[in-house]
């Protein structure tokens, strides 16, 4: 019967071109291109998303505030006298990293970190986040990012894969993904969490290994690539 019921839709047409500057803060190039590669097949043809990588003395990784702020400094030198160029801002650092608001002070087009994007898409998405991160002081940072954000009430915490940030590449491909796949099995199967942000840009194109480390016949928690949904967030604002 509800087949038969004709019901209004609408396809769009709008060729408004969007141009987002994906913005890795730290030196590591291939993290940036890791990113571009995980976008392409999601990405409407209107968009363009293009690729910045801190300049030196950039940090190589960013595990901690130091990193951030030397980061930061790094790149809003190099982005501002670009920044006409693009729409929108992505910050693809999971963190609440200083140069996020200090682009926002800066630049009228919309900026949002992809640690922001990954909490609020979670928010909608299921009732407890957790987060694979990286090492035991990205876990500290984070979970003081959570609270600073207001996420307390809707999260269980952090797991550890004890990696390096630049080890998410440096490792054995295998050795890397199983790590990351243990810790999102723990925060679903020991701490009941519904929604798995990855804590880090360079897990990115690990999306695929914890959705098939936390799915089953009985459950299936969200996995949230914070770069992917922050590119999607960006282009609606």
């Amino acid at each position: 019967m509800a087949d038969s019921i004709s019901l209004p839709s609408v396809t769009g047409n709008s060729t408004k071109t969007i141009n987002i500057l994906l913005i890795n803060p730290n030196g590591t190039s291939s993290m940036t291109e890791a990113c571009l590669r995980s976008l392409q097949d999601t990405l409407p043809p209107h968009c363009t998303v293009t690729g910045f990588t801190s300049p030196k003395p950039a940090p190589s990784a960013i595990e901690g505030h130091l990193d951030g702020v030397l980061s930061s400094a790094a790149a809003i030198r190099a982005i501002i006298p670009i920044a006409s160029k693009y729409d929108a801002f992505l910050v693809a650092c999971f963190s609440q990293h200083p140069l996020i608001n200090a682009l926002r002070e800066e630049l009228s087009g919309p900026v949002i970190g992809i640690m922001e994007a990954s909490l609020y898409a979670s928010r909608m998405l299921g009732g407890r986040l957790g987060i694979v991160a990286t090492g035991g002081r990205s876990k500290v940072m984070h979970e003081d990012a959570i609270r600073y954000y207001g996420f307390s009430g809707f999260s269980v915490g952090c797991e550890t894969t004890n990696l390096g940030v630049l080890e998410l590449e440096r490792l054995p491909r295998e050795k890397v993904l199983g790590l990351v796949g243990e810790a999102a099995g723990r925060l679903v199967n020991e701490k009941g969490a519904d929604c798995i942000a990855l804590g880090c840009a360079g897990m990115t194109e690990m999306k695929i290994r914890c959705e098939e480390a936390v799915g089953s016949k009985d459950a299936t928690a969200q996995v949230i690539d914070g770069v992917g949904v922050g590119v999607q967030i960006l282009i609606g604002l």
